[in-house]
């Protein structure tokens, strides 16, 4: 299953964003990644501050946003 109610993560593929997770621990984190993929009820990410990629349990996806480009010059 690849959707939480009033979670779309099909409209992040291909964008960074920042997200709240819980591990299977019950530990809460803020992450920001690319979302490069989604199958199979998990996510493929790059997680920025592990500086690595990752497999996150979509039911485990709290909340999801976009990050906004920031204009340089």
């Amino acid at each position: 299953m690849n959707k939480i109610p009033g979670l779309d993560f099909e409209n992040f593929i291909g964008r960074k964003v920042d997200l709240i997770y819980v591990d299977t621990r019950g530990k809460f984190s803020q992450r920001r990644v690319d979302l490069y993929a989604i199958r199979n009820g998990k996510a493929r990410v790059f997680d920025f501050n592990k500086r690595g990629f990752r497999t996150l349990a979509i039911e485990r996806i709290l909340a999801i946003q976009a990050v906004k480009p920031v204009a340089v010059g």
